[in-house]
This record gives C-alpha cells, structure tokens and sequence, in this order.
C-alpha cells in the first residue's frame, strides 16, 4: 500500500522470496533465502510503533536516513545483514495454517507485549477487510487467497516491528532474499476486476520503453488515488511492459515510509524519498530536518537523470485524489505548478534528453483514501474488488506552451494546466468505461483503451 504524493515548494525541491512466476497469488507467502545484492539497510533502533502518536512525531526524523548516517553503518554486509534479520525473524505469521491460527497470533503478540496495540487492531481491521474484498470477486479459491496473501503481509509487517527498516533518500526496490515487489503485485492482484479495466494508449508505453533503451529520461505527471497505484500500474502493465514498471521510481512522500501498515509495500518499490509539501509544518520543530532531508532527495534526483535511462512518476497534486464534497464525484486533484516546474527544469539540466508524459490513474474504489487529509499516521484501510484504469498521452514539450506566454511565470502555470487538462480528459475515458460500464467503446481519438491481458 502506498501514498506516494510528494509535492516540491517553489524555493525546496520537496522532493519467505516470492515465486516469480507472479500469476499465483498462493505462491506470495512463502519465505526462501536466496544470494542478497542490495544496498538498503534497517535500524537497529527500538520499534517505531508509536507513529500513529503525534507525541512520538519525532521518530519519523529518523525514518529518512542521511548519507553520513548510511556510511557509518557499512561494517556489516548487506547480504550478511539480510540473511541474519531473516534468519532471526519470528516465524509467528509464517507457521499458521488457518484464519483462527493467524488471529490468534496476532493477539498472541500482543498479549506478550512485542506488537504494539494499535497496530494489532491495524492489522486485524486489514485481515477482515481484506478477506471481504477477495470474497467479493467470486474466486472459489478466495480464502486460499486471503489466508495466503495476508500471511506474507503479517509476517512483513511484523519484521518491520521488530527490526524497523530505515528508507534512504534513493531506495530500491528490494528483491531479495525476500521479493518485496512480488509480494506488493501478489497482494494487490486479487483486488483487480482485469475484466472491467484497461489501459489507454498502450502504443505509447512501448515509445517508451524505446526511449530508455536510448538513455533518455522519462517523467510521469499523473493523478494520485491510492496507496495501490505502484501496483496497480505494474499489474496494468504486466502483460506487455512488465520492465517499464519494475524500473519506475516513485516520488515517495514520508507517509509512505513511516505507517507500520503501508511500509513493507515501499519496501519494493524504487523511490525517491521526500517529505510532502503538504504536511511540512504538522510538527513545526521538525520542519527544518524536512527541509534538509528533501535537499538530500533533490541531489539524489538529479544523479540519477544525469545518468539517464530513468522512468520517474510524480503526483504534483502533493497527496491523493479526494471526491468532491458536494457532488461525491472523483476526479484528479489540481496540480502544484512550482512541483511540475522544478521536475521539468532538473531534467532538462541532465546531460540525457528528457520527455514529460501526462498520465491518468483510475483505482480509488480498491483502496480508497480518508475523505479528508489526515496529520496522523495510521489511517483506516477500506479496500475493494473493483475495475481498474491506467492511460498515458503524448508527451507534451514545454516549448509548445511556452512559446506563446509572456513570461516565465505564467509559461510554468500554462503548462501545468495543459499538463493537468490531459490527464483528466483521460481520467475522464476511464471513468465512462469503468464506471459508465462503456469499456472499449468509451474510446476517443484521442485515449484508445484496450485490455492486453485478454
């Protein structure tokens, strides 16, 4: 689960392993120890599971791990540092083999004082909401499903408990010994109505894909739903441009990495780290470390364009999609044109030729956000079985707005609306084929739908 919405300011750049073959949701929950190559590292630091308490905001300081901090605990090796946490790990979760079993284990934990109360009451609210949504698709299989994938999940997020992991500025993903991806695709497929949804455009990803083999640099400016989208675009894009998906990085807003419930689904995906534009001053004492650590992001951002070949998502909205409170209709939030300009201009400064993608996500019905932004970590996590939409536009140059604007300034706001504008005429095709129920006929000229998985 992900909320992946950081938005930059105008002065800041805010910025067990699982089985491949992927198609099995039964095959996520087993753990398998296989040869590490990773450079992401945990804190030995006590648990951190007081995050839902805004008295021990401050532990959310540590939670985004400077580059001295990273140096100095390089004695132990990565591989020796990964078998030894999942070789010491409780086997709590891995070892039920029911409903009752995994309940009781979570209350057992509890009971011994080793998982904090309100993660436990996290954790048992996820299972039931889960099983729920898996039920609703009709699988006969769906409690192998249920009991399988939430196994993984409960393991996962017991290890974070016990061995808290520490994001820094520049993740990736981490495959192995346990396939923390595959886990987060696993989990999240079931959820996935393939039968009522589709993907705009396709042809587009393919130029892609092309562009990358050539070292350019890719951005995505897209709607943000919920904290699903990594892997609801993944699943969307499976069948046809599965290395498009697995190489994408995500600007990671610092909710993403410190909710006890939502991190072992970071784990797994490439993210650049940053603390969102929207909760910069929740805790005022602490505003100047955001403000440093998204300094810290910024540089990692801009080495990796430098070095090309990178495909980076962002959601200038600074948070998730919210419906109207009026009308209850969803639609993409407006976009911050100080994030988008400060994207736009570092990779413009790269050394490869960049391109900008308007992009639209239609998913909010899986997974959907509280109705209004919320300062606390640990929100309720409603989920769902339901159609899904993903569709990508033509990149859209700035030198095609700019040209005809009086000054920079209003060239930066131009184009963020123009940018904006095609991502809800996407969203828009989307919503008529998903919840309009037209599907492929909910085509224009300009967002062609197909479902490559048929």
């Amino acid at each position: 689960m992900y909320t992946l919405s950081a938005t930059f300011s105008s002065t800041t750049f805010l910025t067990p392993r699982v089985s491949s073959s992927s198609s099995s949701s039964l095959s996520s929950a087993r753990l398998r120890l296989v040869p590490l190559r990773l450079s992401s590292r945990r804190s030995s630091s006590a648990c951190p599971c007081s995050f839902y308490s805004a008295s021990k905001v401050r532990a959310m300081a540590e939670m985004v791990k400077d580059k001295e901090e990273e140096e100095e605990e390089e004695s132990l090796s990565a591989v020796e540092s990964a078998q030894r946490r999942e070789t010491r790990h409780s086997r709590t979760f891995l070892n039920v083999t029911s409903e009752a079993e995994l309940l009781s284990a979570i209350r057992l934990e509890t009971e011994a004082g080793r998982l904090p109360a309100n993660v436990a009451s996290g954790m048992e609210e996820l299972y039931w909401n889960y099983k729920n949504a898996i039920h609703q698709s009709g699988s006969p299989k769906a409690d192998d499903i249920v009991l399988s994938n939430m196994t993984a999940a409960l393991d996962r997020i017991f290890l974070d408990i016990e061995d808290p992991f520490v994001f820094s500025p520049y993740h990736k993903a981490l495959r192995e010994p346990f396939d923390y991806y595959m886990f987060g695709q696993n989990y999240i497929r079931p959820l996935v109505d393939f039968r009522n949804s589709y993907v705009g455009n396709i042809s587009i990803f393919y130029d892609m894909e092309e562009k990358l083999r050539q070292g350019h640099n890719i951005i995505l400016i897209s709607n943000h739903q919920t904290e699903a989208d990594p892997a609801v675009i993944a699943l969307l894009l499976e069948t046809t441009n599965p290395h498009l998906a697995e190489k994408m990085t995500y600007i990671a807003g610092d909710r993403v990495v410190t909710d006890p419930l939502c991190k072992p689904f970071s784990i797994g995906r490439n993210l650049i780290c940053v603390y969102s534009k929207k909760h910069m001053n929740d805790v005022p004492e602490l505003a100047e470390m955001k403000r440093k650590a998204n300094t810290r992001s910024l540089k990692e951002m801009a080495m990796l364009l430098r070095g090309g070949s990178q495909i980076i998502w962002i959601a200038p909205s600074g948070g998730r999609d919210r419906p109207d409170p009026v009308t209850d209709e969803w639609f993409p939030a407006p976009f911050d044109a100080s994030a988008l300009d400060n994207l736009r201009r570092l990779a413009e400064h790269s050394a490869a030729p960049g391109h900008i993608y308007p992009l639209a996500l239609l998913c909010h019905d899986i997974m959907p956000p509280p109705r209004q932004v919320e300062k606390e970590i640990g929100e309720r996590r409603m989920i769902a079985f339901h159609g899904t939409g993903l569709s990508v536009a033509p990149e859209i140059p700035f030198s095609d707005i700019a040209g005809s604007c009086k000054s920079p300034e209003e060239a930066k706001e131009a184009y963020t609306q123009a940018v904006y504008n095609v991502v809800t005429e996407q969203y828009n095709v989307l919503k008529s084929a998903i919840h309009g129920k037209q599907g492929l006929k909910a085509s224009t000229p300009n967002v062609s739908l197909s479902q490559t998985w048929i």
